[in-house]
């Protein structure tokens, strides 16, 4: 779907051909320099559990216009403008990497409008090495490699995963190619800020924290103190699996959604 936010088409994909107010939404917010589509593995299964799922394309992101946010703060007032433009009186927020900062920043400000929250790949503070900061800068390309080989483990990695031919890491590198000027920008958001653990001990709504065992990302020891700060929080860890969990375990991602949704 396509949705007109102060001036500018935002790209919305759904699970859903309408709206039913009458069953729980889900939005589910991308990471840096991703768009919708990182979520294509796991839409089958949600889209299959009765919910009204949207998945925008952030500013600059995908096939949504505008330009890119330049702050997780930024990002967290947009959702809350999308949430009231698709007119839904509450809604359960997941992101994964960027996308659970500004889900957790978004959580912190919308207060009962947000039913859960689930964080995937997430650490606070998130910060990003120099090296990759300063590649995404003037090698965009380079980085967009850096990244998608860095986000997987590497079995996955060697061995292609992705199923019926598919390179599994090859599909994190092509949605990343396609949006790679928005890379330099998106790891600055993260490094950048600075409220996470703050907001998240205003959060009230029932939490998931969705943890790869072997992400070299975001590492597991990094989730702890924003599992201390949340107040109704539990803790999920996918074994075999990297920062790239909705490309490397789609299905346990998708199940773990889910029982925090029911």
């Amino acid at each position: 779907m396509k949705l007109n936010l102060d001036g500018v088409a935002i790209h919305i994909a759904t699970g859903r051909t309408d709206f039913d107010p009458c069953l729980p939404s889900l939005i589910l917010v991308h990471g840096a320099a991703n768009d919708r589509d990182a979520w294509r593995d796991i839409m089958p299964s949600l889209a299959a559990a009765n919910l009204n799922i949207f998945v925008p394309d952030l500013p600059g992101h995908g096939m949504s216009g505008g330009t890119a946010l330049r702050s997780i703060e930024a990002i967290a007032d947009w959702l809350l403008a999308l949430i009231d433009a698709l007119k839904l009186q509450q809604t359960a927020l997941a992101g994964h990497s960027m996308g659970s900062l500004a889900a957790l920043e978004a959580a912190a400000r919308g207060g009962d409008r947000i039913s859960h929250l689930a964080l995937l790949g997430a650490a606070v503070p998130m910060p990003v090495s120099e090296l990759l900061l300063e590649t995404a800068e003037t090698q965009a390309d380079t980085a967009c490699k850096m990244v998608a080989t860095w986000s997987h483990t590497p079995t996955f990695f060697l061995t292609g995963g992705g199923g019926h031919g598919v390179w599994g890491p090859g599909k994190t590198l092509a949605v990343m190619r396609r949006n790679s000027s928005t890379l330099a920008g998106d790891l600055a958001n993260c490094n950048n800020y600075r409220n996470g653990l703050t907001a998240a001990t205003t959060v009230a709504c029932p939490s998931l924290l969705l943890l790869g065992k072997r992400d070299r990302m975001t590492p597991l020891r990094s989730a702890q103190p924003l599992q201390d700060a949340l107040q109704n929080a539990r803790r999920r860890e996918i074994a075999d699996c990297g920062h790239a969990m909705m490309v490397e375990k789609p299905q346990e991602v998708a199940e773990a959604l889910l029982s925090l949704l029911t």
